[in-house]
């Protein structure tokens, strides 16, 4: 008998019931004997022991339901070693929560906040195996994450639509990107909607630089242009400052986000009226696309693989199209960052889109 927990930990995305669906059935068929568990919330349900045991129904109809049927939330890594409010220890609650269970293995789908705590409990004894989930794609030792693909479609669509009524008005319209720290969805998104400026956290931006293509697409007859700007994106001013100074500064400003800020220099340079548009949370709903459900049940069988195999304290990846399992302890805490010099860049400066520089 194989006793497996799952759990969603985090933002949620498009695949996440894929790669569950990916593990249960792919469990199931090389075994007689299983029992998966369900922690509910995330973290939260497996240190409060909030679970519910799953059947083979429960991994049926959800190839093509975005979200996640667990439910997730955040549980911050700098926090897990910190006793919640009734004295808890969480760290130790989950640890017993997991031999209470009597579980061969946790299967944790999350971002690189999960992905920390994953290692820790590896650490701490525990088989765990944590499976890539973001759709920022920012896991270090992955070449892909799954639900990147699917919000690159939503954030495309939405710049896509932008297009035919900035050409109507004549008007510079901003779209903001989710991405606090790296740019990799507002790079792939601005490509691909066709995206005139990329503002992204790795290459703060020149307003000067901006204005500058934003004036010569008005020169070559164009009315409209198009900013993709990640939610992270900063400008060469503010990254000269020191991480308090920009927080305190970011404390006082008057503006929801950078967006806002952009569009209210660049409008008053103009003399014109600036859009913005900010898909928000759309870009982590919906149904995962097809790239995404190949991607996602590959992972799913990998990580069921592993578990057959009793291969512990791993990070199932994509490396240059190869399904591999790569030793949490390599790469948890790591961020992968968009490289300024990297050949997508280069390309997209081909093109003649400007990055602000």
């Amino acid at each position: 008998m194989k006793k497996i927990g799952l759990l969603t930990s985090g933002g949620d995305c498009q695949a996440l019931n894929v790669t569950m669906r990916g593990v249960a059935k792919s469990l199931y068929t090389n075994l007689e004997q299983l029992e998966i568990y369900g922690f509910l919330n995330g973290y939260e349900g497996l240190i409060y022991g909030r679970y519910k045991l799953l059947s083979k129904q429960d991994f049926s109809g959800i190839l093509t339901i975005g979200g996640t049927m667990l439910g997730t939330s955040r549980q911050p890594f700098k926090q897990i070693r910190v006793p919640d409010k009734s004295g808890l220890d969480k760290v130790r609650a989950m640890k017993e929560n997991y031999y209470r269970l009597n579980l061969d293995c946790l299967v944790v789908l999350g971002g690189n906040g999960s992905q920390k705590t994953a290692n820790l409990l590896s650490e701490e004894g525990l088989n765990v195996i944590h499976l890539p989930k973001t759709i920022d794609n920012d896991i270090y030792g992955t070449d892909i994450t799954f639900g990147f693909q699917s919000a690159i479609d939503v954030a495309t669509n939405v710049i896509d639509c932008i297009h035919t009524t900035a050409a109507s008005h004549n008007r510079v319209f901003i779209v903001e990107i989710m991405g606090h720290k790296v740019g990799w969805l507002t790079l792939y998104a601005g490509i691909a909607g066709g995206a005139d400026i990329i503002l992204l956290p790795e290459i703060p931006y020149d307003i000067d630089s901006v204005m500058k293509s934003i004036t010569a697409r008005s020169k070559a007859g164009k009315g409209f242009t198009i900013l993709a700007v990640a939610e992270g994106a900063i400008s060469k001013k503010n990254a000269s400052l020191s991480k308090k100074e920009y927080k305190e500064k970011m404390a006082k400003s008057k503006f929801p986000s950078v967006s806002y800020e952009l569009a209210y220099e660049i409008s008053n340079r103009l003399g014109s009226e600036v859009r913005v548009v900010v898909p928000g949370h759309t870009q982590r709903g919906g149904t995962p696309n097809a790239f995404d459900r190949v991607l996602s049940t590959r992972i799913g069988a990998a990580a069921a693989e592993a578990i057959l195999e009793e291969d512990y304290g791993c990070m199932i990846a994509m490396i240059n199209g190869e399904i591999k399992r790569v030793p949490l302890k390599n790469v948890s805490g790591k961020l992968k960052t968009v490289n300024p010099g990297c050949e997508l860049i280069k390309e997209a400066k081909m093109i003649g889109i400007s990055f602000g520089e």
